[in-house]
C-alpha cells in the first residue's frame, strides 16, 4: 500500500523580526568587575544580526531602541511614544546594520516605557509586512524592566498580539527563576550565577510579573521558556548559523534493465559546505573597485617580446620533450559523450560488501517518487522494502546531465516512520582505488619494540580515548561533533565581522569558547599524564654525535680502488640509519627520470649495479635533461651532477667524473648550453682534485681554475652544426 511522505519544502517563506532594545540610562549601572546591561545586550543583538548576515538568509530585521534622548516614530503625537526612535526599519541584514550597532548604538540618558516600545514594535510589524508572505513574525525585547510601567492597556496588547500572531521574546539581565525565589531589595542573590548583585527593586519586580502575565497569555505552558538571559543567549548565539540551502528537485527515471522505469525525484540530503568567497580586486587606498584596471597581454618569449593575438593562442601540454598542441575543439571531441541524465541500476550486491571506506563524493542524494505519481510511489516503495528485507543495495550508473561524467554508485533503502527512499552514495571506478603495500617494520630488529614497550604503547592509547562512565556505569562519548561547529567557517566569519566594522585594527585572537572547543577534554589530560610518563621512561631519547670521518689508509698511502671502495661500503652499511622513506619508495632497478640523483644514490647503496654502469644512466639521464633548453631542467641535471661528484668521492673513483664534466664542457658553445653553465659555475660544481680523492690526476689550482670561462675567439664563419661526439664517445668508454 502506499504510504504518505515528506518531502522537502522548496520554497521557504521569511520571517519578520524587530529588535528592541532599551538603552536607557539604568541600563549602564553595574556591580564593580561585571559588564553592564547594556553591554550585554549589545552583545546579543550584534551576535544574532552577525548570524543572520553570514547566513545570507532573507529574513527581514528591524532595529528600534526606547530610552533615547530624541523620538522618532510613527506614533509620537500629543506627548505620547516619547523617547523611542525606529533606528532602521525591517530589511535583509547587512554590514551596515553590523557597523552602525558597532559605533552608533551607545547608551543615552532618558527612559522610556518599554510598553509603549512594545506598541510600536506591533505598529512597525504589522504595517511593513502588508503584502509579504512571511511565515512567523517575531518581536525581541532587551531591557532590564526599571522604568515604571503603566498596565492600562496590557489586556488590549495581548489581544493585538494574539490576533496579529506575533511571537514574542524577552531578554533579561537576571533569570525569572531567581526572581520567583522572592528576592527584594537589597536581598543578594547567589553570586556565582549569572547575574548575581542586588536584588531586584520595586520596578522591576512589577515589570518581571508583567512579564510573565504577557508570556503565560500567549502560551499557557511554555511561554515562559521564551524569557532568556543576556548571557545565556550570548553563549547560544556565540556559533554563527550554518548556511541554508534550498534543496532543487532533479527528476529523472529509475531504470531497471530495458522493461522496467520508475519516476523519481532525487534531492541533495548532504553535501559539502564552502564558504562563498565574493573576493574582488579593489585598490588598496581608495578601496574602491573600479580604480584598478586589469589588462592581459601574450607575448613571444623572444628577444623583441612580440606581441600575439589571444585568438591566436591554443593549450599545450607537455609531453617529455616536445609540445603537443590542444585546441578547444580537441577538448570537446575528447569529452564523453551520453543520452543525459540517469539513474539506470547495473545489479544488485549485499549490503556488508559495499564498505564504507568506499565511499566517495561530496554529497548523498535522497531518491523519492514524484509527489504527484501514486503508480511510481507503489513501485519504489516495493523495491526499497525488497532491497532491506533481502540487506540488499542496487548498483547504479548515476548522471546528473549531459554535460556531467556518469558515476557508479550505491542505492541504499532508507524506512523511516514518515518516509521512505533509495540513498544513493558515490562508489570508485578500478583506477580510483591505490592498493599501497608496505614492508613490515617488524623485519628490521634495529627498531623491532619490546614487549614492555608495546604495553607502555597500548596504556596510553587506551587513556586518550574519548569515552568515560556516566552516574549509571554505561559508557558516553567525551566529543560530541555534532556539537563542534566548523572552526574554520567561524573564524572567517569573526575575522570578517571585526574587518568590517575595525577596518584599521589588527585581527583579534581566536575566541576562548572556540579554543577550549578544539583543546582536549580536561579528563583526558589528567587520564594520560601516568601514560606519557611510562612512554618517556620506555622510549628514551639521547642525542647522537656523528664522527668525524678520518682519512682511510687507501686516500693516505694510495692502496688498491676496489679494496677501498670494498672497505669503504662496509663503513657505510655499518652507519646506515633506519629510513621509513627508503622502505615506502621500493625496490629501484635503474636511473629513472622522475628523481635521477635519488636513484643514482639508491642503486649505489643497494649495489645493484656497477659503479661504471651507474654511472653511464646517470649521464644518459644528464644528457636528456639538457635536450630540453629551460631552467628548470637545467637545474634538475646539476642535481644529478652533484650527485654524480658526491658518489664518486665516496667510491673514491674520481676517473669517470672529470672525464665526463671535462666533455660536457668543450661541448657548451656548439650545444649553446651558455646559462646551464652560468647556473653550475654559481653552485661551484667542479672537478674532483686529488685533495678529494688521492687517485685524481686533478691539482686542487686546476680544479679552481676549471670553471673560469674561456675567451672564445668569434669567427666571421657559419656556425657548425651541433657536436656532442664527446659526450658520446664518453658514454661508448663507460
Amino acid at each position: 500500500m502506499f504510504n504518505s511522505r515528506v518531502y522537502p519544502i522548496l520554497v521557504p517563506l521569511q520571517s519578520a523580526l524587530v529588535l528592541c532594545m532599551d538603552v536607557g540610562f539604568s541600563m549602564s549601572n553595574s556591580s564593580p568587575g561585571e559588564e553592564s546591561p547594556f553591554d550585554l545586550s549589545k552583545k546579543v543583538i550584534q551576535k544574532f544580526v552577525q548570524r543572520q548576515v553570514f547566513a545570507e538568509t532573507k529574513d527581514e530585521v528591524a532595529l528600534v531602541l526606547f530610552g533615547t534622548d530624541a523620538t522618532k516614530n510613527p506614533l509620537e503625537q500629543d506627548e505620547q511614544y516619547q523617547n523611542i526612535v525606529v533606528h532602521r526599519h525591517l530589511m535583509v541584514p547587512d554590514f551596515d546594520l553590523l557597523e552602525e550597532i558597532e559605533h552608533q548604538i551607545q547608551p543615552e540618558g532618558q527612559q522610556a516605557d518599554w510598553l509603549d516600545a512594545l506598541v510600536v514594535c506591533m505598529d512597525l510589524l504589522q504595517k511593513e509586512t502588508q503584502g509579504k508572505k512571511c511565515d512567523r513574525l517575531n518581536i525581541v525585547l532587551l531591557t532590564d524592566l526599571c522604568t515604571q510601567v503603566s498596565p492600562d492597556k496590557l489586556e488590549v496588547i495581548i489581544e493585538n498580539l494574539k490576533q496579529a500572531e506575533i511571537t514574542l521574546q524577552f531578554f533579561l539581565p537576571f533569570p525569572v527563576e531567581d526572581a520567583e525565589e522572592g528576592h527584594g531589595d537589597g536581598e543578594q542573590r547567589d553570586p556565582g550565577h549569572p547575574g548575581a548583585g542586588k536584588g531586584l527593586s520595586r520596578e522591576q519586580q512589577s515589570g518581571l510579573e508583567m512579564v510573565k502575565h504577557i508570556m503565560l497569555s500567549l502560551d499557557e505552558e511554555d511561554g515562559l521558556n521564551e524569557v532568556y538571559t543576556f548571557r545565556n543567549a550570548i553563549e547560544q548565539l556565540r556559533m554563527f548559523k550554518r548556511i541554508e540551502r534550498r534543496p532543487m528537485a532533479w527528476p529523472c527515471q529509475l531504470t531497471v534493465g530495458s522493461s522496467l522505469s520508475i519516476r523519481i525525484v532525487g534531492y541533495k540530503a548532504v553535501t559539502e559546505e564552502k564558504l562563498k568567497k565574493m573576493w574582488i580586486t579593489v585598490d588598496a587606498q581608495s578601496n574602491q573597485r573600479e580604480d584598478v584596471k586589469k589588462e592581459t597581454v601574450y607575448c613571444l618569449d623572444d628577444d623583441n617580446e612580440t606581441e600575439v593575438q589571444k585568438e591566436d593562442i591554443i593549450q599545450g601540454f607537455r609531453y617529455g620533450s616536445d609540445i603537443v598542441p590542444f585546441s578547444k575543439v580537441d577538448q570537446e571531441q575528447m569529452k564523453y559523450k551520453h543520452d543525459g541524465k540517469s539513474f539506470a541500476v547495473l545489479g544488485f550486491t549485499k549490503q556488508n560488501l559495499v564498505l564504507r571506506h568506499q565511499f566517495m563524493g561530496s554529497q548523498v542524494v535522497k531518491i523519492f517518487p514524484p509527489k504527484d505519481d501514486e503508480h511510481a510511489g507503489v513501485a519504489l516503495s516495493a523495491l526499497i522494502r525488497a532491497l532491506d528485507e533481502l540487506k540488499m543495495v542496487a548498483i547504479v550508473r548515476y548522471a546528473y546531465d549531459r554535460r556531467s561524467n556518469p558515476q557508479v554508485g550505491a542505492a541504499f533503502p532508507c524506512i523511516k516512520q514518515t518516509y521512505e527512499c533509495l540513498i544513493y552514495v558515490q562508489l570508485p571506478f578500478m583506477e580510483d582505488l591505490r592498493p599501497f603495500a608496505f614492508p613490515s617494520l617488524e623485519n628490521n630488529k634495529k627498531i623491532c619494540p619490546s614487549e614492555t614497550q608495546l604495553s607502555a604503547v597500548d596504556s596510553f592509547i587506551d587513556s586518550m580515548m574519548l569515552e568515560e562512565k556516566d552516574e549509571n556505569g554505561e559508557l558516553i562519548d567525551l566529543l560530541k561533533p555534532h556539537h563542534i561547529p566548523n572552526p574554520a567557517f567561524q573564524r572567517h566569519f569573526q575575522c570578517l565581522h571585526h574587518r568590517a566594522v575595525n577596518p584599521g585594527a589588527p585581527l583579534p585572537p581566536l575566541e576562548p569558547w572556540l579554543q577550549a572547543k578544539l583543546d582536549r577534554p580536561e579528563v583526558i589530560k589528567e587520564r594520560c599524564q601516568a601514560s606519557l610518563e611510562e612512554i618517556k621512561r620506555k622510549f628514551p631519547l639521547t642525542e647522537v654525535e656523528k664522527k668525524k670521518k678520518l682519512k682511510t689508509s687507501a686516500q693516505i698511502f694510495g692502496k688498491d680502488s676496489k679494496e677501498a671502495s670494498a672497505e669503504k661500503g662496509k663503513e657505510d652499511e655499518a652507519e646506515e640509519e633506519y629510513n621509513l622513506a627508503d622502505i615506502a619508495e621500493g625496490s629501484v632497478t635503474s636511473v629513472g627520470s622522475v628523481d635521477p640523483a635519488r636513484d643514482f644514490r639508491t642503486l649505489l647503496k643497494q649495489k645493484s649495479l656497477p659503479f661504471g654502469e651507474a654511472c653511464q644512466q646517470l649521464t644518459h639521464r644528464i644528457e636528456q635533461l639538457l635536450s630540453n633548453k629551460n631552467t628548470q631542467y637545467y637545474m634538475k641535471s646539476i642535481t644529478c651532477i652533484q650527485a654524480f661528484k658526491e658518489q664518486s668521492v665516496k667510491m673514491a673513483n674520481a676517473d669517470l667524473y672529470n672525464s665526463y664534466l671535462q666533455s660536457l664542457k668543450r661541448s657548451i658553445p656548439s650545444r649553446g648550453l651558455e646559462v646551464f653553465w652560468d647556473l653550475l659555475v654559481q653552485d661551484g660544481v667542479t672537478l674532483i682534485s686529488s685533495e678529494e680523492v688521492s687517485g685524481s690526476l686533478i691539482s686542487k689550482n686546476e680544479a679552481n681554475e676549471f670553471l673560469k670561462a674561456e675567451e672564445i675567439k668569434q669567427e666571421a664563419a657559419a656556425p657548425q652544426a651541433e657536436d656532442t661526439g664527446d659526450v658520446d664517445d664518453l658514454l661508448d668508454m663507460m
